[in-house]
């Protein structure tokens, strides 16, 4: 999954609003551990992001999915959306560009021939 941080700003903000939150809780975090991750909110929009947003969650209700790992990470890069070659997100070098996985786990016909999707990359 590829997010675009639009408002770092507002990403942090939020994220600080819920570690002060969680900080104000019995048995919430101690000082010298709230400080550390508004720190690393402030610095790293992956950080903000991941004191939001649990990965686990996000699959939680999806059918024969489970999450063993999750990580997050931020880069910045130049992307322009009107390039068609600014993005390829297909790493396989075949022909159909489906990179073998079936939308939805389904054969729609527009991704025939694909394996059975057993991983995905995202």
């Amino acid at each position: 999954m590829v997010l675009e941080i639009t408002d770092p700003a507002a990403l942090s903000g939020t994220a600080l609003e819920s570690i002060a939150a969680e900080y104000g809780e019995p048995g919430g975090e101690s000082a010298e551990e709230r400080m550390q991750a508004e720190a690393a909110v402030r610095e790293d929009g992956a950080e903000a992001l991941a004191s939001l947003v649990d990965p686990f969650d996000l699959v939680s209700e999806v059918p024969g999915v489970e999450l063993t790992q999750a990580s997050w990470s931020s880069e910045t890069v130049d992307y322009d959306p009107d390039d068609p070659d600014g993005w390829d997100l297909d790493d396989e070098d075949d022909e159909g560009g489906a990179g073998g996985v079936p939308h939805n786990g389904e054969d729609d016909g527009e991704h025939s021939g694909a394996s059975s999707g057993a991983e995905r990359r995202m």
